[in-house]
C-alpha cells in the first residue's frame, strides 16, 4: 500500500491530466465549430457567386418577377448541388421571392419578410449560423447562410442557402479527434513517463521502508516476531491482563539441529527452521503470537487459556506437528523438539521472569531426554541460580587462574606397581570449595571456554609430569568441544615442546561421544597426534553403542573399561565377569593395553588379577590428590622398589617434591 501523502500526490497528477484532457476536448470543439462557420460562409459565398454568374435575371426575381425558363432549369439542376438542400431568394428589403426545399421551387407572391435577410442587405455582409437539426427533417449539422448577390459592387438580391454540414462535421471531428488523441498521448507521455518513474521510485522506496520496518520487528526467515518485538508484545500482553486470565509461554527448541544443518547444509537448515515456523503458526491459530528467538529456538505466547491441562494439550499438539517428516533438499527428514512451559500469572507476572522460567523448563526438557514437554517448577529457579553462580565462577577462574590439577594413580598389574597418573581438573569457587569437572565442564563447553581450559590442562599436565620419573605417564581427558574449537594437534605439540616431556609419556583419553559426529575429520586429527608418539586411549569403554566400530578404524593404544562394571559387581555376577573378561581378551587380541576403572575393594583386586588386565585405577589404589601429594606418593612407591631403581630416581623425586 502507498502512503497517504503518495496517494494524494498521485491523485493530484491524475486530476491535472484529466483537466488537461478536458481542456483539449473543449478546444477541439471550439475549433470544429469555428471551422464549420468559416467553411459554411465560404461555401455560401461561393454558391451566391455561382448563382449571380448563372442567373441573369436575379434582380428581376428579387423584384418579384417570374424566373426565366433558363433560370428555372439552372435552379432545378443545382438545387441539391454543393450540399445545398434548400435555398431562398429575397429582395433588398428582406422579402422572400423564391424558395426551394430541395424538391420544389416555389414563387412567393405574397412576400414574407425575413429579418436576417433584411439585415444582410443593410450590412452588405453574409450572415452565417451553424445549427443542429433533427433528421430526416433537417440534417444533424447544417448552416443557414444569408449572402448578398453583388453586381458592380452593389447588392442586388439576397440568397439564403441551407447547407448540409453532416459529412464535413464528422470529417472535421475525426480529424480533430485524432489530433486531440495524439496531443493527449504526447502530453500523457510527457506527464506520464516522469509520473510513472516517480511512482515506481516512490513505491520501491516505500516497499523498502516497509521491509526495513518489518525486519526491525520480524525474523526474515520465518516471518515471526524477532526476540525484541516478542519481548515488547509479551510486556504489553502482561500489562493488559488486568483480569488475571491465564497465559502460557512456550519455549520450543529443535533437537540436534546442528547435525541436520551440517548434513543438509544451511539451505536445508533454513528450510527446517522455516517449516517449523509454519507449523507453529498452524497450531497456534489466532490465540496468541510466536517468535523466532534465534537459531533453532522459538517462543510462543498462548492467550486466554483455562488451565494447565489446556497448556499441556497445546504443547502436545506442538510436538505432534513436528512428527511429520520435513522435506529438506529432496530428502525426508524426521526431527523432534523439546518444549519448556511457564504460566502467567502463576509462575511470573513480569516478562523477563516469565521468559527465564520457560527457558529453565526447556533446559529441563533437554536434560531429561529431549522430545518432551516440561513445565516450570520453583526448584528450577534454584538450579538457575546455581548455574549462574557456576558461570560467574568459570569467568573468574579464567582470569584469576583458579584452576588446579589433581592426579589419580594408575597401577600396573599384576605386581601393583605405579604406572602413572590421570590428570583431573578442579576449579576453586569463590567460597574456596572445589568444583568437579562434571559440574562445570558442560557449562564451559556451552560458554565456549573449553578450548583455552583444555589447552591449559594439557600444558600443566605435561609440565608437571616432566618432573616425575621417566617410567611414569600422565593421562589427560579430551572434550569433544576441544576438537570443534581449534586444532588439538597444535596444542599437544606446543605443550610437549615447551615442557620437554617425551611424547610416549603423554596419554590422551577420548570417549566414543567424540566420534559420533565428523568421525573422519576427528580420526584424521587423532592420527596426526598419534604420529607425534602420543598414546590414544578409548575411555569409558562399554557404556556406549558404537565403540566396537571404532576399534578397527583406529589403532587405539589402550582401552579403559568403565567403572560402572566394577560398581555393578557388589557380589559375584557371572554375566558381568564374562563381559569384562571378553573386553580384556578383545583388547589384547587387538594389541591394546586394558585398564579397569572403579576398583575399590580386595575382591575386585582379586578379580582384575584373574582377568589379567594391564592396569587398574580406583579408590582402592588412591584418590585424586594435588601435585605436591603426588610427589610424596611417588617417593613412597619407589621406596618399596629395589635399591638400584631407587638410586637412579632419587634426584628426580626430590625435584618433584
Amino acid at each position: 500500500m502507498l502512503s497517504g501523502a503518495t496517494t494524494r500526490n498521485l491523485a493530484a497528477v491524475v486530476l491535472a491530466f484529466a483537466i488537461l484532457a478536458a481542456g483539449i476536448g473543449g478546444v477541439m470543439r471550439l475549433a470544429v465549430d469555428e471551422l464549420l462557420n468559416w467553411d459554411a460562409a465560404a461555401m455560401a459565398e461561393s454558391w451566391a457567386r455561382y448563382v449571380a454568374q448563372n442567373v441573369t435575371d436575379i434582380e428581376a426575381i428579387a423584384a418579384g418577377g417570374t424566373p426565366s425558363e433558363e433560370s428555372m432549369r439552372f435552379f432545378s439542376g443545382t438545387q441539391a448541388a454543393r450540399n445545398v438542400f434548400g435555398f431562398e431568394v429575397f429582395d433588398l428589403n428582406g422579402n422572400r421571392r423564391l424558395a426551394s426545399d430541395g424538391v420544389r421551387i416555389t414563387m412567393t407572391a405574397g412576400a414574407s419578410r425575413d429579418p436576417t435577410a433584411a439585415r444582410t442587405a443593410a450590412d452588405g455582409r453574409p450572415i452565417v449560423a451553424v445549427k443542429r437539426g433533427q433528421p430526416p427533417i433537417r440534417p444533424s449539422d447544417y448552416s443557414e447562410a444569408y449572402v448578398p448577390v453583388m453586381v458592380d459592387g452593389e447588392p442586388r438580391a439576397i440568397v439564403a442557402a441551407f447547407i448540409d454540414l453532416s459529412t464535413r462535421t464528422r470529417h472535421f471531428e475525426r480529424t480533430f479527434a485524432l489530433g486531440a488523441v495524439a496531443l493527449c498521448l504526447i502530453t500523457g507521455l510527457a506527464f506520464g513517463v516522469p509520473t510513472w518513474a516517480w511512482y515506481r521510485r516512490t513505491k520501491e522506496k516505500q516497499q523498502a521502508d516497509d521491509r526495513i520496518v518489518f525486519l526491525a520487528h520480524h525474523d526474515p526467515l520465518t516471518g515471526l516476531y524477532n526476540r525484541s518485538a516478542f519481548a515488547h508484545r509479551l510486556e504489553q500482553a502482561l500489562e493488559a491482563n488486568n483480569a488475571g486470565a491465564d497465559m502460557a509461554l512456550y519455549y520450543l527448541d529443535l533437537d540436534r539441529f546442528k547435525a541436520v544443518n551440517d548434513r543438509y547444509n544451511h539451505e536445508g537448515g533454513d528450510r527446517l527452521i522455516a517449516t517449523t515456523g509454519e507449523r507453529i503458526v498452524s497450531v497456534l491459530g489466532t490465540r496468541g503470537f510466536a517468535a523466532r528467538l534465534g537459531g533453532d529456538e522459538f517462543a510462543i505466547l498462548q492467550l486466554g487459556i483455562r488451565d494447565r491441562a489446556e497448556a499441556e494439550s497445546f504443547a502436545g499438539r506442538l510436538l505432534a506437528s513436528m512428527s511429520s517428516p520435513f522435506l529438506l533438499n529432496g530428502h525426508q527428514v524426521c526431527a523432534t523438539a523439546s518444549i519448556g512451559v511457564a504460566l502467567a500469572p502463576h509462575d511470573a507476572t513480569e516478562a523477563q521472569r516469565l521468559l527465564n522460567s520457560a527457558d529453565l523448563a526447556l533446559y529441563k526438557a533437554k536434560d531429561e531426554g529431549r522430545n518432551c514437554v516440561r513445565f516450570f517448577t520453583p526448584d528450577l529457579d534454584l538450579e538457575l541460580q546455581a548455574r549462574l553462580a557456576l558461570e560467574h565462577a568459570l569467568q573468574s577462574a579464567m582470569t584469576d587462574y583458579a584452576f588446579e590439577l589433581h592426579f589419580q594413580p594408575l597401577y600396573r598389574m599384576p605386581e601393583s606397581r605405579l604406572a602413572g597418573y590421570e590428570a583431573l581438573l578442579r576449579m576453586y569457587q569463590p567460597d574456596g570449595s572445589l568444583a568437579f569437572p562434571a559440574q562445570f565442564i558442560p557449562i564451559a563447553e556451552e560458554m565456549g571456554l573449553i578450548g583455552p581450559i583444555g589447552a591449559w590442562v594439557i600444558e600443566t599436565a605435561c609440565a608437571t609430569a616432566v618432573t616425575w620419573p621417566e617410567e611414569l605417564t600422565v593421562a589427560v581427558n579430551l572434550s569433544p568441544a576441544q576438537f570443534r574449537q581449534g586444532s588439538v594437534f597444535d596444542v599437544v605439540k606446543n605443550a610437549l615442546t615447551s615442557s620437554g616431556l617425551a611424547a610416549h609419556r603423554l596419554q590422551l583419553e577420548i570417549t566414543e561421544g567424540l566420534l559420533l559426529h565428523d568421525t573422519d575429520s576427528i580420526l584424521d586429527e587423532l592420527r596426526r597426534i598419534k604420529g607425534l608418539g602420543v598414546a590414544i586411549v578409548m575411555d569409558d569403554f562399554g557404556t556406549g553403542y558404537s565403540s566396537l566400530s571404532y576399534l578397527w578404524r583406529f589403532p587405539f593404544d589402550k582401552l579403559k573399561i568403565d567403572a560402572s562394571f566394577m560398581m555393578a559387581m557388589k557380589q559375584h555376577d557371572e554375566t558381568i565377569e564374562t563381559v569384562v573378561k571378553t573386553i580384556v581378551s578383545l583388547g589384547h587380541l587387538l594389541q591394546m593395553k586394558v585398564t579397569i576403572e572403579g576398583v575399590e575393594n580386595e575382591w575386585q583386586v582379586g578379580f582384575v588379577r584373574e582377568v589379567a588386565c594391564d592396569e587398574v585405577q580406583g579408590f582402592y589404589y588412591g584418590r585424586p590428590s594435588s601435585a605436591a601429594k603426588v610427589a610424596m606418593e611417588i617417593m613412597r612407591d619407589f621406596a618399596r622398589a629395589a635399591p638400584a631403581a631407587r638410586d637412579g630416581t632419587r634426584d628426580r623425586i626430590a625435584a618433584a617434591g
